[in-house]
């Protein structure tokens, strides 16, 4: 398997890295681990929504 870092999922996905920080602390990158100070990421893992952009329904 394949592992990405943070910087080139941030990349990939057009967000910052501090997100992509974010979504692995939070847990919602399955697969996601930290070596050292540096996040892994499987090179196949989807972006998860961004919880600050859900809509409210009823608006």
């Amino acid at each position: 398997m394949e592992y990405l870092t943070t910087a080139e999922f941030a990349e990939k996905w057009k967000v910052s890295q501090r997100r992509v920080a974010i979504y692995c602390k939070e847990g919602r990158i399955d697969g996601a681990v930290l070596k050292g100070r540096t996040w892994l990421i499987p090179e196949s893992t989807k972006k998860p929504e961004d919880p600050r952009r859900v809509r409210k329904s009823g608006q």
